[in-house]
């Protein structure tokens, strides 16, 4: 077969990007029950539901009422996206981006390693210490190390830059849906909480934290 010769088509599938695009919302708004959630996180919901495949995964989703709003105004301002893996950060849309954000992965820094071994801990925790005073203000998604969404708040519990907003989907079957607790139960001396998003359990990932995140990143029904 040529190189750029189409193969012989055996089976029946839409090819149509668009329409791919068209049925699958469609089916997710036929199937799901958004009900349960506050009307400002269908979108949100809607596109983690499209990035899992699950339309059960909903009653899932939980977040505090604020983490919509404190997003959207970040982004708009300008603020930094701060990620804990390289697959997230790409998976982020720029052309949503409301200020051609700036986003932040640290994970690759040279300094890490050392870090990870003298603080015996991951790589990914150890990376969220290089995030410095970028974190205040900034908007911050987990989307797959339990340990960097434990260690971010033990940064802001000991008094570190405060995100404006957390996107807490890391995944895995050791500390995942531990950490997704402590964020949602994460008080601040003052009595404040930073606004949090979470699917509670073991599923996450980085798909699911980039679709959250590009639904916050604009107001578009199906952004």
């Amino acid at each position: 077969m040529s190189e750029h010769a189409a193969p012989t088509r055996r089976y029946d599938y839409v090819t149509e990007g668009q329409e791919i695009y068209r049925r699958s919302f469609a089916m997710i708004r036929d199937e799901s029950d958004l009900s349960s959630l506050p009307s400002d996180l269908h979108t949100v919901a809607t596109r983690i539901i499209h990035a899992s495949g699950d339309v059960e995964i909903t009653g899932r989703i939980a977040a505090h009422a604020g983490v919509v709003r404190a997003a959207r105004t970040a982004l708009r301002s300008g603020a930094p996206i701060i990620t804990d893996s390289q697959m997230l950060a790409s998976g982020v849309t720029r052309r949503r981006l409301p200020a051609d954000n700036e986003i932040i992965c640290t994970l690759r820094d040279d300094r890490v390693p050392a870090l990870a071994a003298t603080w015996d801990t991951t790589r990914a925790a150890a990376a969220v210490s290089l995030w410095g005073e970028r974190l205040e203000g900034a908007v911050v998604a987990i989307g797959n190390a339990p340990t960097a969404l434990f260690h971010l708040l033990e940064v802001i519990l000991d008094g570190g830059p405060r995100p404006a907003a957390i996107v807490g989907l890391p995944v895995g079957f050791v500390g995942s849906a531990e950490s997704k607790m402590a964020l949602a139960e994460h008080v601040l001396p003052d009595g404040s909480q930073v606004p949090w998003l979470v699917v509670h359990g073991r599923r996450g990932g980085s798909a699911m934290a980039a679709a959250a995140l590009n639904a916050l990143a604009t107001e578009d029904e199906l952004a």
